[in-house]
């Protein structure tokens, strides 16, 4: 996720291919190192919050497993506190960093491929929100973690409309883009609403009872539907990308396990919103809803297997070849855990077994790749190597 696209660009000018835009992105500019040294945070860019939604999640799905293993628990204590660290440290680097130098924030906004992943920062707060809520009550409290959740909540909704419109609106009016610019970081900006729509449905009980509850539910669920459409039109052009353009450069790979995000999180929040709707609804309407969340949930979740598989393949097949680390390899930690969630959501409601085992397996196959990632994260940023700045770009906005 820390793919800067191409070198120099004059105002009017088409932007590298993403082939050649990738591999230009390893030539740092001049005094990078030095930079580095004067102010480590001078090359941070919105992709780190992503180490903050693949840790998070880790603590969200463990609370959310339909089995609870000994000591699961007290880790998933560990991995909340360490993400909630995580959130305060990048966040409050970020403020510092983009205020004080503004053109750095301009920069990545301009960038047609770093600028979508300002949609990592309110999964961000959403996912610590949640985590919060779910296993961070064990330490600081029921009611101070619910007021911690709502702040957090409406911050990350709050930003992720804002992205959810603005990322979109850029790509149509300013971003140069070509046929084969589809890839998974397209989804970053637009699933936050699932997000805020799937750690919603943990806050329908503590908001008051009457309409302003009914209202939050619908509201839950509109967001649902802003971010279920609009991700299946990306997913749609992703799938076109690769069948007539085929796979891309090693980096960008890893972005192909971003497309289960939108999947899995749309089936956690049909079902949390499902099963939370008889708090506000009527009894039948209730049940519909509930109903409509096992009804969209399965076949969607078969359509993540299949995408596990296909991009599992193709992964595989450029590991053989060289699959550098890089930040985009957090892509394969929350969108799994969303599938872990969703997994799980429906195994609690329909009893199922072969749900329930499917999400352990699945939640370890989470852990794993997050232990990997994490190790690598933390070695690349002590040398320093991830924290480079990024070769700059030049597009008219």
């Amino acid at each position: 996720m820390d793919l800067p696209v191409g070198t120099e660009l004059g105002p009017r000018a088409l932007p590298s291919p993403p082939r050649a835009a990738a591999n230009a992105s390893d030539r740092r500019p001049a005094g990078s190192r030095e930079l580095f040294e004067r102010e480590p945070v001078a090359g941070l860019t919105p992709n780190w919050f992503a180490a903050v939604m693949g840790t998070g999640i880790v603590a969200v799905a463990a609370a959310r497993l339909p089995v609870q293993l000994p000591g699961l628990r007290g880790a998933a204590i560990l991995v909340w506190a360490l993400a909630a660290a995580l959130l305060a440290t990048l966040g409050g680097a970020a403020i510092a960093s983009w205020a004080r130098h503004p053109a750095r924030a301009r920069r990545h906004v301009q960038d047609q491929v770093m600028a979508h992943f300002f949609g990592a920062v309110p999964m961000a707060l959403l996912t610590v929100g949640a985590a919060t809520l779910l296993v961070g009550s064990d330490v600081i409290g029921r009611h101070l973690a619910v007021e911690v959740d709502w702040v957090l909540w409406l911050a990350g909704t709050v930003s992720g409309i804002a992205t959810a419109a603005s990322l979109p609106y850029l790509t149509f009016t300013r971003h140069i883009v070509r046929p084969e610019s589809a890839f998974g970081g397209w989804l970053m900006p637009i699933v936050p609403p699932m997000v805020s729509a799937s750690t919603g449905a943990l806050l329908i009980p503590f908001v008051p009872a009457g309409q302003l509850r009914l209202d939050f539910v619908l509201g839950c669920y509109a967001m649902f539907g802003v971010a279920l459409v609009a991700s299946a039109v990306v997913i749609t052009l992703i799938w076109q990308r690769l069948a007539l353009y085929k796979t891309d450069e090693a980096r960008l790979i890893p972005t192909l396990w971003i497309v289960l995000g939108p999947l899995g999180q749309s089936v956690t929040a049909a079902n949390l919103l499902g099963v939370a709707a008889h708090l506000a609804l009527p009894a039948t309407e209730a049940g519909i809803f509930k109903a409509a969340g096992v009804l969209y949930g399965v076949p969607v979740l078969g359509f993540a297997l299949l995408w596990s598989v296909i991009a599992a393949a193709i992964t595989l097949r450029t590991a053989r070849d060289h699959l550098p680390f890089s930040l985009t390899w957090w892509s394969f930690t929350f969108p799994v855990g969303t599938c872990v969630t969703g997994a799980s959501a429906l195994a609690l409601i329909t009893g199922s077994a072969l749900l329930g085992v499917g999400a352990l397996i699945s939640y370890l196959g989470l852990v794993l790749a997050w232990l990997v990632v994490a190790i690598r994260t933390a070695h690349g940023s002590v040398t320093g190597r991830l924290l480079l700045p990024p070769a700059p770009v030049a597009v008219e906005l």
